[in-house]
């Protein structure tokens, strides 16, 4: 706690994007969308962004919210350079977004390897994108189909089993000092943005042309390609848990289940677990 409240100071402009995201997938389309233009503006004034990647924000956004008004292959295509535009700022490719260092090179424990965490600006965009796109990701919810939902929350101890045996993790229990930090960044602008673009989004579109079978299967594969830098081992292990995502999701409609599963594994894995992996 105290090392997260060393770094209030610098990060509270990212409490204005967690509002903006929870009004955006919680149905409040307009409070999300000025409390992003709110952030765009400190962001700008605070040099967390330069004009250009404020430009390049607003292309994306206004061509996405124009794409419910498109059909056949101008549809196509909208879709085509709404997702490059996504894995653009995904991969943070897009220039003029000053993302905050707040994790360099620390240890969850000491068997674990080191790595380096920022703050996103650009990354979490696809969620108010794909949004606009398809609105509908937050609107299906229904009656839950228990089996499918059971196979999806099995899979997550069995992927535990599976990175054991390959050796990919190794158990290692604690807690860092700075897990509020990591918590909030992972939930937020990890799991909810990818589940957004990934379940909400791909998978929706997929099913709603090819049938569900296909469509999480589709997502998950496309989840698991997102991770090779990693390595092919990262993209099976990324696969299975996209495939549990994509079960929780399709059982459920609530686009919030996929987030929990996506979040909980990884809560799991830093607390039981080296992480991102040993030494």
């Amino acid at each position: 706690m105290t090392y997260f409240l060393s770094l209030l100071p610098a990060i509270w402009p990212w409490f204005i994007l967690i509002a903006a995201q929870t009004g955006a997938v919680s149905g409040r389309r307009g409070l999300g969308l000025t409390l992003l233009a709110m952030l765009g503006c400190i962001a700008l004034a605070l040099g967390l962004v330069t004009p250009l990647a404020v430009g390049i924000a607003c292309f994306g956004l206004l061509g996405a919210a124009g794409l419910r008004h498109l059909s056949g292959p101008a549809a196509l295509a909208g879709h085509l350079a709404l997702i490059l535009w996504c894995l653009a700022l995904g991969a943070h490719l897009v220039p003029g977004f000053h993302n905050l260092l707040v994790l360099d090179q620390v240890q969850a424990g000491p068997d674990s390897a080191a790595f380096t965490m920022y703050l996103n600006l650009d990354k979490p965009l696809v969620l108010f994108a794909v949004l606009l796109a398809w609105p509908g990701m937050i609107q299906g919810a229904k009656p839950t189909k228990a089996a499918p939902l059971s196979v999806g929350l099995l899979m997550l101890p069995a992927l535990f089993l599976l990175g054991l045996a390959t050796g990919a993790v190794r158990p290692e229990i604690g807690l860092p000092t700075w897990w509020l930090v990591f918590a909030l960044s992972n939930l937020f602008l990890t799991c909810l943005t990818e589940e957004a673009f990934f379940r909400g989004y791909l998978q929706s579109i997929i099913t709603s042309k090819t049938g569900a079978t296909i469509g999480i299967a589709a997502a998950s594969l496309l989840f698991g390609l997102a991770h090779a830098g990693g390595g092919p081992a990262l993209v099976v292990f990324a696969s299975v848990l996209g495939a549990a995502c994509g079960l929780g999701y399709y059982a459920t409609g609530r686009l919030w289940v996929p987030v929990l599963i996506h979040f909980g594994f990884n809560a799991l894995h830093l607390i039981l677990f080296t992480y991102p992996g040993p030494v």
